[in-house]
Order: structure tokens, then sequence, then C-alpha cells
């Protein structure tokens, strides 16, 4: 073990990966456990930073082509076999278009590139289809390769600029504020970019690069002060952990408490270390980092990273409702095959054997080869081969999926892909969550005898299907306003992608409600996304209380249009499925099983009856509306259906597919006309 080895950092990335697994596997007593990436980032800036400054402060240059291929050696090989293992596991798992997708995102992650993949999809990280992507987590570790690329140059700017430990910390500070500033501001108006963009990450490295480069002649004397340091700094873990959530916008301000935790903790395990502690030593925090479990963790988190994810990610799509017992067992399952990898290849290529056998082959092969320190770059071949070798097989890999997609596969494709009615036409019919004006949509002929409105969310949007197709029998002209996530209740909600309070909502809500009442409609038809499918897992006491408010919000927006004349008719939420429809059943035909046993939902779960039942109170307690139940043509008595009479009938979980959705257009009819 290396003289300058620190157990408190071995400890700390017990603590991060602990708290990322916590988090992936369901662990709701840790909602900010995703926050352990940013320890990560941290310890990553402390460690290269140190290593790097202090070879060009002995050397004043350095040697770049032992630093990348120590990283190699660090990263790449378990890296590339989690990836190959995962894409095998994935032929039996994953329906063959979903094995084509995430063999690019494969692809990517070999070449540490996949971070770049995601924002060119817009992948927000806490959406609920990521937890089908056996590849997301590779993010953080392309962000630590792209910063290894970088660092090293600014730091040599530093030193070319004037030699010396304090123009480094200038650099790494005005570079560091730089990443934060760009990041604190993209978090609201492009979080994507702000989560997976290296540049905007770069300011957790250099947080841990400027510690480094702090005088430990200033703590290293005052003992009870390196305490207090350390145990502050888990204290600001902790806080992050316990009160961080996926609903707050992040990185930004909030990902300063694990970002300082560490920075404090990493100062307060400074200086001289020694084998015995006693005083203030002994109460410290290095002190508990230093528990053998943690230790064992620590040595084993970057194994345990790379193989959790793609564990928990399987065993979802295998059961959809993974049970405690079951998540338990998902992380053995994890920390055995993390042993297993550690020991059989992480350590091995850690210590170089495998690098060290290839690059002295090569100039054995050449007569009067010159020795192997004059082609320094040749430590790189192994490494080049190792990601060349994981983009070939990724790529192979799609390739051969895609030929696996056959006629029943790509409908169920199209199936999902389809669009409304309403957004075929114009797909600004559906208003994006920016947008405070409301732009109606009209359909049918404007002489119309009667003009029926659509007005709510996705979920009114999902009726234009069959509305417009039964207007058209019943010399009715259709006008939508729609806009995503927006409910026609007068309800001011959280919005889960912008991280903030849906403001533009309640502006376009009010506006549209104006236009609407204007226009003197024959009928204003209401749909919108169950109150009870957002607050099923709150506490009781916070349920009832979130019902009764969107009880009033509902009346307030019906006895608008009461009192103006108009009368309004209410659809029933449609239920919400266990599991994404279309990929569901997709996998269920690669696996030449039914869908139902895998993808139906049971009706106590999927229907919200309860909340349908206070849905219905508020309807026919306003004059001129009424209330329209079509629930029983997704659901039987017990469950709900994800395919109807052939047809694929939600293209995520809670959306209608087009195509089943123009079946309704009889029932709707004979509901509405």
């Amino acid at each position: 073990m290396a003289a300058s080895f620190r157990p408190d950092i071995q400890g700390l990335r017990a603590l991060a990966v602990g708290g990322v697994v916590a988090y992936h596997f369901g662990l709701t007593a840790l909602p900010g456990g995703f926050a352990g990436v940013d320890i990560f980032f941290v310890i990553s800036g402390w460690l290269i930073t140190t290593h790097l400054v202090q070879e060009i402060g002995e050397t004043g240059r350095l040697d770049l082509w032992r630093f990348y291929a120590r990283r190699a050696r660090r990263l790449l090989p378990a890296a590339l076999f989690v990836i190959l293992v995962t894409l095998a596991a994935g032929y039996f798992i994953l329906a063959p278009q979903e094995q084509a997708l995430y063999s690019r995102g494969a692809m990517f992650a070999s070449a540490y590139a996949i971070n770049l993949w995601l924002l060119r999809w817009s992948f927000d990280y806490f959406a609920a289809d990521a937890t089908s992507n056996p590849f997301i987590h590779f993010w953080s570790l392309s962000v630590e390769e792209q910063f290894y690329l970088a660092w090293p140059a600014l730091l040599l700017l530093a030193a070319w600029l004037r030699p010396g430990r304090r123009t480094a910390a200038a650099v790494i500070g005005v570079a560091g504020l730089a990443s934060f500033a760009a990041c604190q501001w993209l978090t609201s108006a492009a979080p994507a970019w702000a989560f997976y963009f290296s540049p905007l990450r770069a300011w957790e490295f250099a947080a841990g690069g400027l510690a480094t480069l702090v005088p430990m002649a200033l703590l290293q004397h005052r003992i009870w002060l390196r305490a207090a340091l350390g145990w502050l700094g888990l204290a600001l873990i902790a806080t992050a952990y316990l009160l961080l959530s996926e609903d707050l916008p992040f990185p930004g301000w909030y990902a300063l408490l694990p970002v300082a935790g560490t920075v404090l903790v990493l100062l307060s395990g400074g200086g001289p270390q020694t084998n015995r502690r006693t005083g203030w030593q002994a109460l410290g925090s290095a002190a508990a980092l230093s528990l053998p479990p943690l230790q064992w963790i620590g040595t084993l988190s970057y194994s345990l990273y790379l193989w959790h994810w793609p564990v928990i990610v399987y065993a979802g799509m295998l059961a959809p409702e993974l049970s405690v017992p079951q998540r338990l067992g998902c992380g053995v399952l994890a920390l055995a095959l993390s042993v297993l990898t550690y020991h059989l290849i992480e350590d091995p290529a850690r210590r170089g054997a495998w690098m060290a056998v290839g690059a002295r082959a090569f100039p054995k092969a050449i007569p009067g080869a010159k020795p192997l320190r004059a082609f320094p770059g040749l430590v790189l071949v192994p490494a080049l081969m190792l990601t060349g070798t994981g983009v070939a097989v990724a790529y192979a890999n799609a390739h051969l999926a895609t030929r696996n997609i056959g006629p029943e596969q790509r409908g169920i494709e199209q199936a999902v892909e389809r669009p409304s009615i309403a957004r075929a036409v114009d797909k600004n019919c559906l208003a994006d969550f920016q947008t405070v004006t409301p732009k109606p949509c009209m359909f049918g002929p404007a002489n119309a005898s009667r003009t029926i409105v659509l007005f709510g969310d996705s979920h009114a949007d999902q009726w234009s299907t069959p509305l417009i197709e039964a207007a058209k029998r019943n010399d009715t002209k259709i006008i939508t306003y729609l806009k995503s996530s927006c409910r026609a209740s007068r309800l001011s909600t959280f919005n889960t992608v912008l991280k903030r309070d849906y403001t533009e909502c309640d502006a376009w809500r009010e506006q549209a409600i104006s236009e609407i009442i204007r226009h003197k409609p024959r009928l204003v038809v209401i749909s919108e996304f169950s109150i009870g499918n957002l607050i099923r897992d709150l506490p009781v006491a916070e349920r009832t209380a979130e019902v009764a408010r969107w009880q009033a919000g509902l009346r307030s927006t019906l006895q608008a249009f009461s009192r103006a004349g108009v009368e309004t008719a209410v659809i029933r939420d449609t239920p919400i499925n266990a599991s994404f429809a279309g990929s569901c059943v997709a996998r269920t035909l690669w696996w030449r099983e039914a869908p139902s046993p895998h993808c139906d939902t049971p009706r106590a779960e999927a229907a919200n009856d309860s909340t349908a039942a206070a849905e219905r109170a508020v309807v026919t307690s306003v004059p001129d509306t009424r209330y329209i139940d079509l629930t029983n043509q997704f659901c039987g008595p017990t469950t709900c259906h994800v395919v109807i009479s052939g047809k694929l009938a939600f293209r995520d979980r809670h959306h209608l597919a087009t195509g089943f959705a123009e079946t309704l257009v009889g029932p709707l009819e004979r509901a509405l006309f």
C-alpha cells in the first residue's frame, strides 16, 4: 500500500457509492443519494491535482503518457467487462429495438462520451424512462475521463504563466468560478446541459483541486479544528442525502452541499498519517471513515458502481414491482459481481501486468527495436485496443438487433411513436412548458352548426383523435386548448422537468379559460392527468390535503364555465400502468410469451377509483356539467390491460396509443352526442 494512501478517502468512496446505490435501489430514506456522484468528482479533483502539481513541482513537466496509462489501467478493463456482459444479458431481456438503442449508448460509453450522447437526446437522468437505460450511469465516468483530458493542460498553463502553487490556485479558481456560474444559470435554463456537460461540472473537480493547495500548516497542529471540519463535512453530506431530491434543480446551488462537505472531510484528513490515533484524532471523522466495512466497500466502489445499475435495471424489467427482499437480493448480486470483477480484472489491471506484457512484446517483434522507454506512447496501445473493442462490439450488437426487429416489433414501435390527430396536424397544438399564450387549433368546417372545445393537458390531447372523428359525423367543429402537464383545474403545481413551480401553466390556463368563454362553445370537454397518480406515494394525511386542494381547483374551473352558460363534460382519466406498455409488450414478444401476465396492472393499482369518485362528486355538484367514465374500455373488474383486441392500448404508462384511441370513436360519440 502506498505511503500516501488515505483510509478516509477510501471511506468517502464508500459513502459516495453507498448513496448512489441506495438511491437507485429505491431507498426512500435517502432521496438525495444521487449526490454521491458529486463526492466522486471532488475526490478525483483532489487526487489528480495532488499528483499533477507534485510532478510539475519536482520535474517542471508532466509525463502525460504515463498519466493516461495509469488512468486507462485503473478504469478501462473493468468498464469494458461490465459493458460486454450487460450487452450479452440485454440480448435475452431487452426487445430488439431497445437493444439497438442502448447498444449505441454502450458504444459511446466505451469511448467515454455517453454524456454527450445523452445530451443529443436531451435525456433526463431523473425521468421515469431513464430506468430502462442500462448504461446511463456511465455518464459520470465519461465526465471524469473528459476532466482527465483537460485538467493537465490547465495546470501546465498555470505553471507556464508562473510556477508556484498560488498561480495554480488562481487558475483553478477562475476556471471553477466560471464553470459554477454557467452551471447555476443552465440548471434552470437547460437542465440536461448543466447535468451532463463536463465543463459545467468542472467546478466540482476544481473544488477538490483547490483544497489540495490549502497550506496544511494551518491545520496540521490544530487537531481539534481538523476534527470539527471533518464532522461538519460529514454532516453536510448527510444533509444532502436526506434533504435533496430529484424534484430540486440540480446541480446548481444544491450541489454545494455534497461538494463542500467532501472538501471539508478531505481537508480534515490531510497532513501526516499515523497508525495510532490519540485524543482529537481518535474522535475525528477520519477514524470513523477508516472502519473496516467502509474500507472494504471503498475498495470495491468502482466495480460496485459499474454493476449496481444494470443489475437493478434488468431486475426491474423482469419483475416491474420489485419487493424489498428482491431489491436486497439485487444488492447482494451486485456486490458479488463487484468482488469478482475487482479481484479478477480491476486489481490485476491496476497493477499493470496486462499493459507491461503488451508494451514489451511490441519492441521485441522488431529487430533492433529501441527500449520501451523510447516509445512512451506504446503504453496506451492496450487502452486503445480495449476502447476499440468496446465500440466495435457495441456497434455490431446494434446492427444485429436492428435485423431482429420483426413485423410485430415494428408495429409496436410505430404504435408508440404515432402522434394524436391534433399533434399530427401541428405539434404546437400541445403547447410546451415555456409557452404562456394559448394557441387554439381548429378541426372541422368553420361554419359547423356546433363548436366543442377540448381543454387540458396531454391527457386531453389523447382524446383529440376519437373526438375529432366523432365530430365529423355530427357537423361539429373542434377547437383545442392544450398544454403539456397543465391541468384545466385551477391548481398550481410543481413541474418536475423545470424543477420549479409551473407558473407558465397558471398564466396559460387563465388566458385559455377567458378565450373559451368568449367563444361561447356548445360544450367544453375536459380531461387531465389524475391527481391520484401524482400523490400515490404521499402519506395519507398529505394525500387527503392534496385531493381537497385539487377538488377546489377543479370546482373553480367548472364554475367559471357554468356561470358563463357553457356546458362542460369531464372525461375520467385513463389508468396508469406499472410498466411502459410499448416496451413491456415488445419484450414479451421477444421472449415469445403473452403480454398480459407481464404487462397488465391490477385495477386497484391502475384505475384510481377513489380519486375518480372524488372527481365525480365535484362534477355533479356544478350545474351544466356531466361526467364521462370510459374506464371499462381499458379495465375489467380486476385488471387493466395494455393490449386490447390485438391493439396496443397505451404508448407509455398512461397515454393512449393513437391506434387504439381510434377504436373509441363510438363510445365517445355516444357519451357526448
